[in-house]
């Protein structure tokens, strides 16, 4: 019996080694398709990583261990219960969950940890799920955004710090008081504390603007702009001009990031090539704000790299730095006259936490969602990567008990992260070839945008033929669109210090202002400093 047993196995395997060998393998009948191409692979006791370094197999001993490290880790998170006196936001634009993902995948590889790799904010002990709709768009923009993150209020799309009554280019409603929303920033300059932004995009963009802004359109961020529009700037105010000489803009302490063009007349040239300003009214709003602050205290204004590095912080009141005549530069291009957005956190940091009475900073990663619109999948995921350490800089130079930490997206971009490559892969590079043309296609894609392209003869064009590993290559999108559009999708919200514990479930972003001022006893509503009276 033994025997027969011993032939029939041999048949069975010779004859399945045949069909392999000389046969398509057929699906089960009852297989609906959907597990198809899974890119399975046996797994031996080291695995081979896409690199070549071996890891150890993770077994469930493996598992067992690192999951009851995590949940003991769980067990032991404690809320902290006192009063925030600082607060820092930092702000991912157009950070979706699969950027986030991508970026810890990116450092994994660097680091040579892969996938088990974690980013800074996944060490905090709370994180919230956040709603991002507005009044008027199921998917937002990040002006309206700003509002509600910033405010506590939702606003129609493409308005900055004013309600639902205000709509898009509506100059006078935006001039009416009882439509004007109020910032966190500016609840901490009315309680004597100090604020600053520090962001890579021009300091009067959308996500910034929320700070100190009014208007009832992003995009009027000089009187050149209102004019185009033909507007009228002696009656709405450019977002400039609101910076320098607003009630809550012109009291901010710090200021860093890019965008001189929109201070400078059209008469004045910047200092780092021949182009001039953009302003009709003939204001150079940067020699404005030093003539103010000269009368304030000590200030510096600084347009590079080495300048900056030479503020003296202890004996700095007020900090203005326009490092580019736009946005600033990508990491890719690593360019020296710009600093970092860690550098910049790091001394906005130092200048801020003079005030022995507390702060408030907000910190936007702002070029991750403008090489998104331009589906450069490489650059918007180093900005990611280059966000984290800006993150870890503030964390290494706070405390976590008197310090809230939070670290969120204003929307998602339509990126996604499919296939199924192989642990230790190239978030970057190749996910595996497609079943249907048989050629290979990039791990990140996107939905929509520039990186539509045409198929000749029914066939998409093959990345490695364009060289997918340009900083600056255009990711394969299905939808044509000169930019592409935001996502819908909720994205989510990491917290650290005094009740951080707020931000736990699912929430609207204008909630967020709400328990920020709860936790730092500002503004109007509930407070923790009233919780007992």
């Amino acid at each position: 019996m033994r025997v027969l047993t011993f032939i029939l196995v041999l048949a069975t395997a010779g004859f399945s080694a045949a069909r392999t060998a000389g046969e398509p393998k057929l699906r089960p009948a009852d297989d609906d398709g959907d597990h198809r191409n899974l890119g399975a692979h046996p797994t031996p006791r080291q695995r081979v990583m896409e690199d070549g370094s071996l890891r150890a197999l993770e077994d469930s001993a493996f598992w067992n261990a690192r999951c009851q490290a995590e949940l003991a880790d769980q067990l032991a998170k404690t809320p902290i219960v006192s009063q925030a006196k600082n607060v820092i936001v930092f702000l991912g634009d157009g950070t979706g969950i699969a950027t986030f993902t991508a970026a810890r995948l990116l450092k994994g590889q660097r680091s040579g940890k892969y996938e088990l790799e974690q980013s800074a904010w996944e060490r905090f002990p709370f994180s919230s799920i956040i709603k991002t709709y507005n009044t008027n768009m199921q998917v937002t923009d990040s002006a309206a955004s700003s509002t509600a993150y910033l405010n506590g209020v939702k606003g129609n799309q493409a308005t900055i710090g004013v309600d639902a009554n205000v709509l898009l280019g509506d100059c006078l409603a935006m001039n009416i008081q009882q439509f004007h929303t109020e910032s966190v920033l500016k609840n901490f300059q009315d309680a004597g504390r100090s604020t600053g932004i520090v962001t890579t995009t021009r300091v009067t963009h959308a996500s910034p603007a929320g700070n100190y802004a009014h208007t009832a359109e992003r995009h009027w961020e000089s009187d050149d702009d209102i004019n185009d529009d033909n507007g009228d700037p002696d009656m709405c105010d450019d977002i400039a001009e609101q910076l320098v000489l607003g009630n809550t803009g012109s009291k901010i302490k710090v200021i860093l990031g890019g965008g001189r063009k929109k201070f400078l007349p059209k008469d004045a040239v910047d200092p780092e090539g021949e182009t001039s300003g953009r302003r009709d009214d003939g204001k150079n709003l940067i020699d404005t704000w030093i003539n103010q602050k000269n009368l304030l205290g000590m200030n510096s204004y600084v347009w590079n790299r080495d300048q900056l590095f030479t503020v003296d912080t202890a004996n700095t009141d007020y900090l203005l730095g326009l490092f580019d005549y736009g946005h600033m530069e990508y990491r890719v291009e690593n360019d020296s006259s710009n600093p970092t957005l860690s550098e910049m956190t790091r001394v906005a940091i130092e200048v801020l936490q003079m005030d022995t009475k507390g702060f408030f900073l907000f910190v936007e990663g702002g070029l991750i969602d403008t090489a998104h619109h331009l589906n450069e999948h490489r650059s918007a995921v180093e900005e990611a990567f280059e966000f984290e350490k800006a993150v870890e800089v503030a964390v290494s130079m706070t405390d976590v008990q008197d310090t809230l930490i939070i670290v969120t997206a204003d929307h998602s971009q339509p990126m996604t992260i499919n296939g199924y490559p192989s642990r230790g892969s190239d978030i970057l590079g190749l996910a595996s070839v497609s079943d249907v043309d048989n050629m290979p296609f990039t791990t990140l894609m996107y939905t929509n945008g520039p990186g539509f392209r045409d198929q000749k003869n029914d066939l998409r064009p093959n990345p490695v033929d364009e060289n997918y590993e340009d900083p600056h290559y255009v990711g394969q999108a299905t939808v044509p669109m000169v930019e592409s559009n935001h996502n819908g999708e909720d994205v989510i919200l990491y917290a650290r210090g005094p009740h951080a514990h707020l931000f736990t479930g699912i929430h609207e972003n204008a909630y967020i202002p709400h328990a920020i001022r709860y936790a730092a006893c500002v503004g109007s509503g509930l407070s923790f400093c009233s919780a007992d009276a």
